[in-house]
């Protein structure tokens, strides 16, 4: 049996965790196109204020989201040490601003812990679940929630 059919039938996915700041977080690995370095991004007048600006990526204008402002969190320094997750979010490709891929991980269903009562409903619409391994608390975010089609869909 293949390695993908033995993970349909036995039901478990995997996702890539990233840190940003002392917290961990996770995407579903299937929305991850790839990972790489730091490049500075040219500002774009009236962005967002996580939207740092955009690269060229091998032809294609890639916008670059500081993923810690977009959390609510404080906004990223870059240095050479973050790293670019470039991620399809629905129709659309962006590039994640975070600190450090930390692992790829292959979960089940079982291993996702509800989001606590006391999150905020915003936090509620991007985050997945929470998982807990190796003494880790791990934050699963949905980015389709995180980055809607319209921005008056984020409210």
């Amino acid at each position: 049996m293949s390695y993908a059919v033995k993970n349909l039938v036995q039901g478990s996915r995997e996702l890539i965790a990233f840190r940003i700041g002392d917290q961990e977080f996770c995407v579903n690995i299937m929305s991850v196109r790839e990972i790489r370095g730091w490049t500075p991004a040219t500002p774009m007048p009236h962005a967002p204020a996580y939207v740092l600006g955009v690269i060229n990526l091998r032809g294609a204008v890639l916008p670059i989201v500081d993923l810690s402002a977009r959390l609510g969190m404080q906004e990223a320094e870059p240095t050479a040490r973050h790293v670019i997750i470039v991620a399809q979010v629905k129709s659309r490709v962006v590039g994640l601003l975070v600190e450090a891929v930390s692992d790829i991980l292959t979960i089940t269903e079982e291993n996702i812990q509800p989001v606590p009562e006391i999150s905020s409903d915003l936090e509620k619409q991007y985050a997945r679940g929470i998982l807990a391994i190796d003494k880790r608390m791990i934050c699963m975010i949905e980015l389709d929630a995180l980055f809607p089609e319209k921005e008056s869909e984020a409210a």
